[in-house]
């Protein structure tokens, strides 16, 4: 019955434990860093598509779950693209902090290559404000950490940045060596490399060497075809305008500007594109063209504004989204907490369930164990017990069949003892009642010698043989013998029959020791008639009756 109850226990047992894990491994399956990196790489697709809104509420689920589980590579990631779409709405503030914040996790928690990354984001959005000598601070930086990690492509990317920095800052012959430098390691890159070549062109526009500046510029021209990006192919339009102007020819110098202004998508870059038309327009004393230039320019300048602050208004717009998602996140995450502590409690409550229901089981199947083993213990006490009751009465009855047998040898061996001393008495008897008999022979053959009378010395020997028969001595010695070799006989003999003299005793004893009739009345010195005589009288005074044997009835006192 214990058995099946234990059993019954286990199941329920296995039952709520079977239960119970779904719920306690259900937050174990929540999220992954999987799931944080799909939902950067929606961000970023959306980023391309110019959604930002979308793109930052992807990008901030991201920042969040990797700040919560400490995933510092996808913290880095959602913060430097979160920079990226500040950066592509043209709030450039927002944008550098966003890329500090992503600086500040790579150098703490990342390795150098992160770290380069960023830098050289942040220097771009310093070129893009005109700070270029922050700008050549980030991107040095960058330089210098791939040139300790001796990164061939980075390397050229960041030379090249820093060259057309330098020719920006009118720094000719320190763009050039950045230049040259890159146009070593961009070998293998051409995407990379036209930009090297583009600031090389830029860097002898600036040193005056047109014929130098212009050859790379037509030699880089047919390489940007349609699907290039539109900034390359303006930079090199605008270089060939400025070459032609310098070398007066204001038709291809205004062409060239044409031809970029056609390119030009930005409203930034079609403002410079007309006041370089304006410029040499004036200068070729067109003036209605520079005048239309003029409208253009300020054309140009109201969309740019117009556009500006729809990015502004778009940018507030996402940041007011931005701020409503951190809310509803902050508020989840409060639920989160809140859900995340009940099911703690949940879960503690289980966990003690569990423990009773282990500690019952346990001491249930302790319970029996013990109940088993006492049960078994009882048994077996029990069956030592009556073993050894078997064995005690055994034992017992082996030690009482040993006294009886001792007692049993005891006894024969004081019969046989008796009877041997009662033979050496009998013996010794006999040899008393030889001796009177022969003493006897004797006196009688002297009596009846004649002359014996006249014989006074020869009747003083014959009295003298008449006094050792008459003697008692013998008598006491052999009775003293008789009491040490049958003791308690006399006793016993005297106590049962008090009225029997000491002769009687005497011939009794004699009977005793098992002798005959004949031998008896030697030693008592009658006539074995008398003895007989004597005998039958001692009986009927003890009061026996007539069939009874007087030696077996003296050999049982």
């Amino acid at each position: 019955m214990t058995e099946i109850e234990n059993s019954d226990d286990q199941v329920k047992y296995r039952i709520l434990l079977f239960f119970l894990l779904p719920v306690i491994c259900s937050p174990l399956m929540a999220q992954t860093i999987d799931d944080c990196d799909s939902l950067i790489k929606s961000g970023v697709v959306f980023m391309y598509s110019k959604d930002h809104v979308k793109s930052l509420e992807l990008l901030t689920r991201a920042k969040t779950m990797a700040d919560v589980k400490h995933w510092y590579r996808q913290s880095f990631l959602a913060m430097n693209n979160i920079g990226a779409n500040y950066y592509s709405m043209l709030d450039y503030g927002e944008a550098l902090n966003h890329y500090l914040d992503a600086y500040t996790i790579a150098i703490r928690e990342l390795d150098e290559d992160h770290e380069m990354i960023v830098l050289n984001n942040i220097a771009i959005l310093y070129s893009k404000e005109k700070q270029f000598d922050k700008a050549e601070e980030y991107f040095k930086k960058a330089y210098n950490i791939a040139k300790k990690k001796q990164a061939k492509v980075q390397l050229g990317m960041y030379a090249v940045n820093l060259g057309i920095v330098a020719n920006e800052r009118e720094q000719a012959a320190v763009a050039k060596e950045y230049l040259d430098e890159a146009m070593v390691l961009l070998q293998d890159q051409p995407a990379i490399l036209i930009n090297a070549e583009i600031g090389l062109a830029a860097n002898y526009l600036l040193r005056r060497d047109y014929s130098q500046a212009k050859e790379i510029a037509l030699q880089v021209l047919p390489k940007l075809g349609k699907e290039e990006t539109s900034e390359n192919s303006i930079s090199v339009l605008f270089i060939l305008s400025k070459i032609y102007q310098a070398e007066n020819d204001l038709e291809s110098a205004i062409n060239f500007a044409q031809q970029a202004l056609t390119n030009s998508l930005l409203p930034e870059d079609k403002i410079s594109l007309y006041e370089r038309l304006a410029a040499l327009y004036i200068e070729k004393n067109d003036l209605k063209a520079a005048l239309q230039a003029k409208d253009s320019v300020i054309s140009a300048q109201e969309e740019f504004n117009q556009i500006k602050n729809g990015r502004l208004f778009e940018t507030n717009r996402v940041k007011f989204e931005i701020q409503n998602y951190q809310r509803e996140l902050q508020d989840n995450q409060l639920k989160l907490v809140s859900e995340r502590r009940t099911f703690y409690i949940i879960l503690a409550v289980a966990f003690l369930i569990i423990v009773l229901i282990a500690w019952s089981l346990r001491n249930s199947f302790i319970k029996n164990k013990q109940r088993k083993i006492i049960h078994k213990r009882s048994n077996e006490i029990l069956g030592l017990e009556l073993e050894k009751k078997n064995t005690d009465n055994i034992l017992l009855e082996k030690q009482l069949k040993e006294k009886e047998t001792l007692a049993l040898l005891e006894q024969e061996r004081l019969k046989n003892e008796i009877e041997n001393r009662n033979r050496k008495l009998a013996t010794k008897a006999l040899l008393m009642s030889n001796r009177n008999e022969l003493i006897e022979e004797i006196i009688n053959s002297i009596s009846n010698q004649p002359g014996i009378s006249g014989n006074l010395n020869l009747k003083t020997h014959v009295q003298q043989l008449r006094n050792h028969l008459k003697n008692d001595t013998e008598w006491e010695s052999f009775l003293t013998h008789f009491e040490e070799v049958n003791h308690g006989f006399l006793k016993a003999l005297k106590e049962n029959h008090p009225d029997l003299s000491s002769n009687d005793i005497r011939f009794l004893s004699y009977v005793y020791i098992n002798l005959s009739t004949k031998e008896i009345s030697l030693l008592l010195n009658i006539t074995p008639e008398a003895c007989r005589k004597r005998k039958e009288r001692i009986s009927y005074k003890m009061k026996l009756p007539d069939e009874t044997d007087l030696y077996a009835y003296l050999s049982g006192i």
